[in-house]
Parts: C-alpha cells; sequence; structure tokens
C-alpha cells in the first residue's frame, strides 16, 4: 500500500468527523423545540452508549472494565455534566456561539494541566492563552446586558466541565491500560444514566414525536458519535496529535456558519472580533504541539 495512503484518508477522515460534530450544534439547537433539553440529553446519550456497544462487539474488543469508579467519574463529567450544560446553553444561547464558547476547553486544559499534571505553559501557549483571553472577553461582552449571560456562563461551563474530564482521563490513562473506544463506550454508559436519572427528577414537557426530533436522535446516535468517534481513533492512528488537535479549529467555526447560514445568528462585531481571536489561538495551540511533537521526533534517544 501507498505509505502516503493512510495519511491522506485520515485527513478526509478529520474533515468529515469536523463536519458532523461542527453542524450537530444547529441539530441540537433545533432539537429543543420539539423535546425538553434534559430528555434530549438522556436519550441521545443512551442511544449514543448503544451504538458504541455494537461496534465494539462487531469488532470483537473485551468488555472487561478497570478502575470502575473513575470511569463513572468520567461519564458522569465527560457525558452527563457536559452534555447537559452544553444542550441548556442552547436552549437561549445561539449554535455558533455556544459552540466558539465551549471551545474554550483547551485553554482551561492548559490551566488545570499544570496544576494537577505538571504540564507548565511555555512559549507560544502563553500568546494562545492571551488571545483566547481577551476573544472571551469580545464574546461574553460584560459592558453589555444583550444576550444571554445564563447561556454564555452554561457554555463557558461545558467547556470547563470538557477540561476537567480531560484532566481525569489523561491521569486514567497514565496509571491504567485502556482501550479508548471500550473506555468510551463504558463512560458514555455511566453518564447516559446519570442524565435518565437527572430527567426523571425534573419537570418537562411532552416530547413532540416529529420526523425531526426522530432525524434529531438518529444523526446524534449514528453519526456524531458512533461513526464520529471512528473517524477520530482513525485520525489519532494515522495523524500527530498536534495535527489531530486543528480539528479542534474546524468544529466551531462550521457550526457558526451553519448557525448563520441555517437558523440566521448573525454574529455582532465584537463577537467576530472574538471567534477570531480564539480561532487563532486554537491554531496556536495546535501548532506549538505540532512543533513539539516534530522536535522530540528529532532529538536522538540516549544511551
Amino acid at each position: 500500500m501507498n505509505p502516503a495512503r493512510p495519511t491522506r484518508l485520515a485527513l478526509i477522515a478529520l474533515a468529515l468527523m469536523s463536519m458532523i460534530w461542527g453542524y450537530n450544534w444547529v441539530v441540537m439547537k433545533q432539537v429543543i423545540r420539539f423535546v425538553d433539553p434534559f430528555d434530549f440529553s438522556a436519550i441521545r446519550a443512551l442511544l449514543g452508549a448503544a451504538s458504541l456497544f455494537v461496534v465494539v462487539i462487531a469488532l470483537r474488543r473485551p468488555l472487561r472494565l478497570v478502575a470502575i469508579r473513575q470511569v463513572v467519574l468520567l461519564g458522569v463529567l465527560q457525558t452527563g455534566a457536559f452534555t447537559a450544560l452544553i444542550q441548556w446553553a442552547l436552549v437561549t444561547g445561539g449554535a455558533g456561539k455556544t459552540a466558539v464558547l465551549v471551545y474554550t476547553m483547551p485553554f482551561w486544559l492548559m490551566a488545570m494541566a499544570w496544576w494537577w499534571l505538571g504540564e507548565r505553559i511555555r512559549g507560544l501557549q502563553w500568546v494562545a492563552v492571551a488571545a483566547a483571553a481577551c476573544g472571551l472577553v469580545l464574546i461574553l461582552e460584560p459592558w453589555s446586558m444583550g444576550g444571554s449571560v445564563m447561556s454564555n456562563l452554561l457554555a463557558v461551563g461545558g467547556g470547563l466541565t470538557w477540561a476537567l474530564s480531560t484532566v481525569l482521563a489523561k491521569r486514567m490513562r497514565r496509571d491504567h491500560e485502556f482501550d479508548l473506544l471500550v473506555l468510551t463506550a463504558w463512560q458514555m454508559l455511566f453518564g447516559a444514566i446519570a442524565l435518565c436519572l437527572v430527567a426523571l427528577a425534573l419537570p418537562s414537557r411532552p416530547i413532540e414525536p416529529t420526523a425531526y426530533f426522530f432525524g434529531a436522535l438518529f444523526f446524534n446516535a449514528v453519526f456524531a458519535t458512533a461513526l464520529a468517534w471512528l473517524l477520530w481513533l482513525y485520525v489519532l492512528q494515522h495523524l500527530s496529535a498536534g495535527t489531530a488537535g486543528l480539528s479542534a479549529l474546524g468544529i466551531p467555526m462550521i457550526g457558526v456558519l451553519a448557525g448563520w447560514i441555517e437558523l440566521g445568528e448573525r454574529p455582532g462585531g465584537a463577537e467576530i472580533a472574538g471567534m477570531l481571536l480564539i480561532g487563532a489561538a486554537l491554531s496556536l495551540t495546535s501548532l506549538w504541539s505540532l512543533w513539539q511533537t516534530r522536535r522530540h521526533a528529532r532529538i536522538p534517544p540516549t544511551r
């Protein structure tokens, strides 16, 4: 096989995955016209977990689970709290703006990794953090009472929760051996159970069984969960972490464009400037990671 072919296929997979996850922000925004956000979060997580377990069984991966308490906590954070926060944010927040605020995650992750994992912030990362902070201020517009403050805070909270779950996952993988696909399936199941308990405890309106509602469920379970995760695993297998990280730039930008085109969510001048700054910061972060990976690859091992 041509050695360049897996790389080309991985880049195609990366583009397709970014389109799926980017457009899903519009789907999640639209579907709450027909279902309570917590009910939808619980149902999509259950179907997503079922889809992943079907893939795990089809690939004949062992279902054995280690560090069960940590996996349960990861599921509650990564699937339960994260999914609930972003879906709740979309009730009054725009799809594109929410996507950008949630994807401030890498910058919260830098701070948390410095504190808990000893991974210091260096070089261009400081520039990226400063640019992201300025962009965040422009998007939140604290000098203006326009827009939904609660929605903005929920979206940022989603990014914080995602970062916290990522730190937990990194610590777990440092201490234990995990099959990434199996771990994802189990944590999603535990998170889905937590979401079901929340949905049952909170009052909600009846679900409107429209074609869009069922289509959104199908899209989230099959495309945004099972297929997108398989694409992501393929990308991680054939591309460097730095290159794969560039996908974080494409997803929220696709969310912004889709929200603009389909929902008429035209951002204001300050929001556009903030999004561009966060996009530039994400690019700097990914390029720094890519440069570090190549730099370490060039350093000969010591004896």
